[in-house]
């Protein structure tokens, strides 16, 4: 009888083991989309986690996630930027679609930067190195020049990042220069991403939703850049109600409409902007139209309208549209029969397809165009010319995401631009006709790229990420192409340390044309063909995370190296403007790039902030070649963007329920740049006065003196709307404590008095903005 009841327990002991093992065997796809509360598209980079298993992923573009699970019961973590942290129980049986809906971080100004300490342990996991993230909720606490916000201008906040000149929007990253940044919008590329000669971008801050700056270890669905990403998302309409929001400021005002197309199905949104100098400055040429000795003031202004849409056309496929239109205008007509008319702007349109065939198989399509032209316009009594310039791309593309268990996540894609340069039209003549000249220099080049990459987590404690792209690119006759090979590896050390380095070789098929250190509306793009081969770069980053203070503070130390080769400048005096042999005036060199960047940031609390701090060098050497001794005798040279150390230090702080007090510090060595060494005079007429020629040393041997800048802001909630909206004051101190940074550097002559006899030379610095106080008023209803 004991034996009998020996053995009955033992079966039934396994009776009741035996189906748990089997059961937490089974695995299941746990899937869905993060979104958040009134928003019908997906929210990228979110952290859906199963904190007991230590599994977790991040949401791709469109906000759609999937995790393999041992089946039972599990609690699922959900987090992102600004937003508050849900956590759901769920017991999982099946293949199992979950979405979620995330709630702002709260009503009060203050807990909109707040960040889970989820988001910074995610940080401190993924593999990805190298990226910052920051959305536009983020950017209207900071103070801005003229208050308007910029999210450009915030991502030179950020190491490894140095702006083109004082208050302009350009980047220039880890040693590239301004043509070297892939600016995409929905997906969509943007070709001059600035407003006001590069002093405000195009990126309007109501319309975007988030911004991604990839500095290094790419992945591979990125191509046909050398130096950064930079991955503007727009923000979704509101699916359940209209809302309306904007803005009034100094110089620009804002309005933004969204709301649903069909309650369930879709929703839209609608945002413009527009400054309005030109209504001062004409009202004041109107007054003054009488005065023959009067100078008129040229007429200024810019605008640009984002549109959103998207639509549900079934349970397993979404429809999303992107429209963007930017233009500056820029006009002077003086009273002696002279004007002169300016205008550059781009068009954006895209259309994606979201189809998802299973859980673990989703396909995102997207079509789009892109084009940006200037055009500028001269008349001299009977005499005009107009001289222009633009590139029209068409481009396709498909990506598809399959996640096959929870060791891997595979992406594959492929895409193709057709690119239309148009490098130069002239037009030029008389009214009568007498005189008619016309000239045009068109290209024509299709771009290509193929990837694949593999996310692997073979142990909780080692995560890969590698691909390979092959590119290629053809114009006419010429066709070049390469393989693009990448790679990203982090290893915990514990669970607060992680190490990290990355390796990505890059291709640039299509070159800026421009002899200035900053990007201008009248550059030029140009194709690879004959002579001028595609630019290419590797680099290689190593760093270590560390997760500080219970979770509060993320500190990072990443150093980098980066090399570079046909890279572009021009020959002295090179015509750059309708030249029909272009690619004869190029020059082709090496560059190098290293450094090291710490960073330290909190988002957690009434205080948070950033502080970053760069070391680095930036390098190019362009030998003798087509006749010419090279640049700089064929010598190693500093580019003007060089910067030895860059400091940033940004702070927010939440005084009470509807005061944020906010400020940000800026500290950069000086600009490289080229002075003369001396003058010689020389006399070549007979009685004629001597003249002072220059003598240049080397290329950019001197600095400028060192660039630091303090700006202060505090943003006061006004008391809520009757009608349920909000509002607030935005005030901004740019430059608080006035420091004249140097712009550019020119000399001008000491003369004797008596004889103006020139006694010798005195350096005079310019300097672009002083303090500069502004005041906006935001409103959402």
């Amino acid at each position: 009888m004991t034996v009998r009841l020996t053995i009955l327990s033992i079966l039934m002991g396994l009776g009741v083991l035996v189906p748990q093992v089997v059961q937490a065997q089974v695995r299941y796809v746990l899937s869905g989309v993060v979104r958040g509360v009134g928003a019908s598209e997906g929210l990228p980079g979110a952290t859906v986690a199963v904190p007991a298993l230590g599994i977790g992923a991040t949401t791709a573009d469109d906000g759609s996630y999937a995790l393999t699970l041992p089946a039972g019961r599990h609690q699922v973590t959900v987090s992102f930027i600004g937003y508050a942290t849900q956590t759901r129980e769920l017991n999982l049986t099946r293949d199992q679609r979950l979405s979620f809906q995330l709630a702002e971080a709260g009503n009060t100004l203050g807990e909109v930067v707040i960040e889970g300490s989820g988001s910074l342990e995610q940080k401190l996991q993924t593999t990805q190195m190298s990226v910052d993230r920051l959305t536009a909720r983020e950017a209207k606490l900071l103070p801005a020049l003229f208050g308007e916000v910029d999210i450009l201008k915030t991502l030179q906040l950020k190491p490894g990042v140095q702006n083109g000149g004082e208050g302009t929007s350009g980047l220039f990253v880890r040693g590239g220069s301004a043509d070297q940044n892939l600016v995409l919008l929905d997906d969509a590329l943007v070709y001059n991403p600035s407003h006001l000669f590069g002093l405000f971008s195009v990126f309007n801050s109501d319309a975007v939703q988030s911004v991604d700056l990839y500095k290094g270890g790419f992945p591979a669905q990125y191509g046909g850049r050398l130096s950064s990403v930079v991955d503007v998302k727009l923000r979704p309409g509101n699916p359940e109600k209209f809302t309306t929001s904007g803005g009034i400021g100094l110089i620009s005002s804002r309005l933004t409409l969204e709301g649903p197309i069909k309650k369930g199905k879709g929703a839209f949104l609608v945002s413009g902007r527009r400054t309005y100098f030109d209504v001062f400055t004409r009202q004041i040429n109107r007054l003054n139209n009488d005065d023959p000795d009067y100078n008129p003031i040229p007429d200024y202004y810019f605008y640009d309208f984002n549109a959103k849409a998207n639509y549900k056309l079934g349970d397993k496929d979404e429809l999303f549209l992107t429209g963007y239109l930017g233009n500056d205008v820029f006009g002077f007509n003086s009273q002696n029969g002279f004007n002169f008319d300016f205008s550059w702007g781009n068009t954006v349109a895209s259309v994606r397809w979201n189809h998802v065939f299973n859980p673990r198989l989703f396909l995102n399509t997207t079509a789009s165009l892109t084009k940006y032209k200037y055009q500028i316009a001269n008349k001299l009594d009977q005499f005009g010319f107009n001289l222009s310039s633009d590139i029209r791309d068409l481009t396709l593309r498909s990506d598809l995401d399959y996640t096959p268990n929870e060791r891997h996540a595979l992406r594959f894609g492929v895409t193709a631009t057709h690119h239309r340069f148009g490098t130069g039209s002239l037009q030029a003549g008389s009214q009568d006709g007498s005189v008619n000249i016309g000239s045009d220099v068109t290209y024509y080049g299709t771009e290509a790229g193929l990837y694949a990459s593999d996310t692997y987590k073979p142990s909780d404690k080692l995560q890969l990420e590698y691909g390979l792209r092959l590119s290629g690119f053809q114009s006419g006759s010429d066709a070049y192409g390469g393989l693009e090979p990448r790679a990203a590896v982090r290893y915990s050390l514990t669970p607060n340390v992680s190490l990290k380095g990355s390796y990505a070789l890059m291709y640039q098929y299509v070159h800026l044309v421009t002899n200035t250190g900053a990007s201008l509306p009248t550059d030029i793009w140009y194709p690879s063909r004959q002579s001028v081969k595609p630019q290419r770069s590797q680099q290689v980053a190593g760093g270590v995370s560390w997760l500080l203070g219970d979770g509060r503070y993320l500190l990072t130390n990443e150093v980098y190296y980066k090399w570079a080769q046909r890279q572009i400048d021009f020959k002295d005096g090179a015509q750059l403007f309708v030249n029909p042999d272009l690619d004869s005036e190029f020059l082709f060199g090496k560059g190098w790039a290293y450094g090291n960047e710490l960073y330290l940031e909190k988002k957690q609390g009434r205080t948070t902030g950033w502080i970053g701090y760069t070391l680095s060098w930036t390098k190019r050497r362009f030998p003798p070649q087509r006749g010419t001794n090279g640049i700089n005798n064929g010598n190693t040279f500093y580019p003007t963007y060089d910067r030895r150390h860059n400091l940033t230090v940004v702070v927010l702080h939440q005084l009470n329920q509807r005061i944020n007090l906010t400020g940000s510090f800026v500290f950069t060595s000086g600009a490289a740049t080229t002075l003369p060494l001396g003058r010689f005079a020389f006399q070549d007429v007979a009685g004629a006065e001597p003249s002072a020629v220059p003598i240049y040393p080397e290329r950019n041997t001197y600095r400028l003196a060192p660039y630091n800048r303090l700006d202060l802001g505090l943003v006061y909630k006004l008391k809520p709307i009757r009608s349920g909206g909000e509002s607030d004051l935005t005030f901004s101190v740019y430059n608080a404590y006035n420091r004249r940074n140097p712009y550019f550097v020119y000399f001008d002559q000491i003369e004797n008095e008596d004889t103006d006899e020139v006694l010798g030379y005195r350096a005079r610095q310019v300097s672009l903005f002083p303090v500069i106080p502004s005041v906006t008023y935001n409103f959402k209803f």
